[in-house]
């Protein structure tokens, strides 16, 4: 509830119509507000406000919308990004959260009547891009509170910021739709202004009554939930975006915030993952484990991702859970010389082989990791409110972790640190004895254990297009059969979509963030139109022929026969070894930033 004297914020338009006419869209609040349309040009996505409705000689279509997402600009043609459907998330600050279940795409190419054939060839192929966007997984978004801040930095905002609107309060790292708000921006539209983050929210329990659940300690209810935020200054797909670019920002950078609310006080803890900060891809080229490759070694690339944290963190601690020896090693090698060279007072290093030390059984033995840590995750502490809302700790340090996808060694290293910090504030709160745990209390340590493996499986899929692996670690402390068939068949899965779909993927991504180049278009080379599943075909359909052959003569002693089988198995063989020769053509590669190999 607002007290007296809170500043008071322009608000975000909550509910909208969208009308479609020949030449324009207007976007009509509803909630309320005695607000001027908001006229959007089909000609060129141009911006204007008008008062009332034109003339109409026909019904226009209309849609109810609930947040216009951004513009985007292209070659020749427009496009609007609206929210059409939207799920309740549960609550933030005792703020509504939802989060986006459909967008659709508005194109604003009446211009391109106009156009080259080459640049409506071009905008087909960004169309047919922007409909992959579409379906972009992992987007929250609320009208009232700004969920790229945790709630240290929200607490810590100042007076004045509070009254800036939401999208000028929000850390840039997570605004997910940063590029595509910015001609908005520029027309000064703050109250169409939703700042829209990816990653990932889950709720033990909200008031909303969202995946609700409550645990009774004694007589106090606690509630917990974790709030995954992913970073756009590098992103894109699994095999696609590795490493580090020239300003030290890395793949998969996801900030996760766990939040306790216990007999009035409030905890917030924050942990951090992200690809190792080298230069280094990992092209796909239909093997199952493509090879690393390490451009150049760069130090100065590790120190400016570092000074970036250290600026918005505090100290940190890097835990590394990369092999030591394999195709794994080198990375971990160089990793650990340029930490060697700027480690300090609040930049630390610390290599964990996950593999060697916990296998695929022994999950307890992270607890030696643990050990090793523990000291430093105490002194750097975390946000605690008191029951009466002032503040009694500030975290000063985060623990950086990485594996090599950020994902599934991460994941399970991220909620053994997680559980370690729960059980030391439900101590500091007084509802805990001083030797009891999370494991004491069955049903707790169940929900606890599926609350971050759905938190893994949502920032995978965002990432890698499948659930994570080692989620059956997460959920029951241990491996079991259908978490091993489970863990095969995703890796299939993984291989498919990192081989045959990513590369569009990616394409998509980059239009979004606008990481692209006009300079690097997509192409009608031979890598644009080869087809894995053709040359598979083909291969397949050897082998049949063959096999058919070789069956009539051993039915028939017929010379034609032997003489096909042996074209059709040589064909196939022939076929087999072109595309092994020439695989990295057979993936969907990326065409608008070209990877660096």
């Amino acid at each position: 509830m607002m007290e007296k004297g809170d500043p008071v914020v322009q608000k975000v338009y909550k509910r909208m119509r969208l009308w479609e006419f020949p030449d324009q869209y207007l976007v009509e609040p509803t909630d309320g507000s005695s607000a001027p349309f908001l006229a959007v040009s089909r000609y060129n996505a141009s911006f204007s406000l008008i008062d009332e409705l034109p003339q109409m000689i026909s019904s226009p279509k209309i849609w109810t919308i609930f947040g216009v997402v951004g513009t985007l600009k292209l070659l020749a043609g427009s496009y609007l990004l609206v929210i059409t459907g939207r799920e309740s998330a549960g609550n933030y600050v005792d703020k509504p959260i939802f989060r986006i279940s459909s967008m659709k795409i508005f194109p604003c190419d009446i211009s391109l009547k106009h156009a080259t054939e080459e640049h409506k060839r071009m905008e087909s192929e960004f169309s047919q891009l922007l409909h992959i966007a579409e379906n972009t997984p992992g987007l929250y978004f609320s009208y009232d509170v700004n969920l790229t801040l945790s709630l240290q930095r929200l607490h810590d905002l100042s007076e004045e910021s509070k009254l800036l609107p939401l999208w000028k309060q929000a850390d840039p790292r997570f605004l997910w739709n940063s590029y595509i708000s910015e001609f908005l921006v520029d027309n000064k539209l703050d109250p169409y202004l939703l700042p829209v983050m990816q990653g990932n929210i889950l709720l033990f329990y909200s008031s909303s009554g969202f995946k609700s659940f409550q645990y009774a300690l004694g007589e106090n209810i606690l509630n917990v939930s974790l709030i995954g935020r992913r970073c756009n200054r590098r992103t894109g797909t699994r095999m696609w975006t590795r490493g580090a670019d020239s300003d030290g920002f890395v793949a998969n950078f996801v900030e996760t915030e766990q939040i306790m609310q216990l007999n009035g006080h409030i905890a917030s803890f924050i942990q951090v993952r992200g690809s190792i900060p080298l230069i280094w891809d990992q092209i796909v080229d239909l093997t199952y484990k493509p090879k690393f490759f390490i451009w150049n070694f760069e130090p100065h690339v590790v120190e400016k991702h570092f000074q970036d944290l250290n600026k918005k963190y505090g100290n940190v601690l890097a835990v590394n859970l990369v092999n030591k020896h394999g195709d794994e090693g080198r990375l971990c090698e160089l990793f650990g010389f340029a930490m060697q060279h700027i480690a300090s007072e609040n930049v630390r290093y610390k290599h964990f082989d996950f593999h060697k030390i916990c296998g695929e059984l022994y999950i307890d033995w992270l607890s030696v990791l643990y050990y090793q840590i523990e000291i430093f995750v105490y002194k750097n502490r975390y946000f605690l409110l008191n029951d009466k809302g002032e503040k009694v700790e500030k975290q000063i340090g985060v623990v950086r972790t990485n594996c090599v996808d950020c994902l599934d060694r991460t994941n399970v290293t991220q909620s053994m640190i997680g559980r370690k910090t729960l059980e030391s504030q439900i101590r500091r709160v007084g509802v805990f004895h001083i030797d009891e745990t999370i494991r004491m209390h069955p049903k707790l340590d169940e929900c606890f254990k599926n609350m971050w493996a759905n938190h893994g499986d949502e920032i995978s899929i965002q990432y890698a297009g499948t659930c994570a692996l080692k989620g059956d670690f997460v959920r029951f402390g241990k491996r079991t059969i259908y978490g091993t068939v489970k863990e095969g068949w995703t890796a299939l899965v993984r291989y498919y979509l990192n081989n045959f779909c990513d590369g569009s993927k990616q394409d998509a991504i980059d239009l979004l963030h606008g990481h692209f180049s006009w300079l690097v278009l997509r192409n009608r080379s031979v890598e644009a139109v080869a087809s894995f599943p053709l040359a598979f075909s083909a291969i397949l359909s050897g082998i049949f022929y063959a096999m058919l052959s070789l069956i009539r003569v051993v039915d028939e002693h017929d010379l034609w026969n032997i003489f096909s089988s042996i074209m059709w198995g040589g064909m196939s063989y022939l076929v087999a070894m072109f595309v092994k020769a020439n695989a990295p053509i057979f993936c969907d590669r990326p065409r608008l930033n070209q990877p660096r190999l």
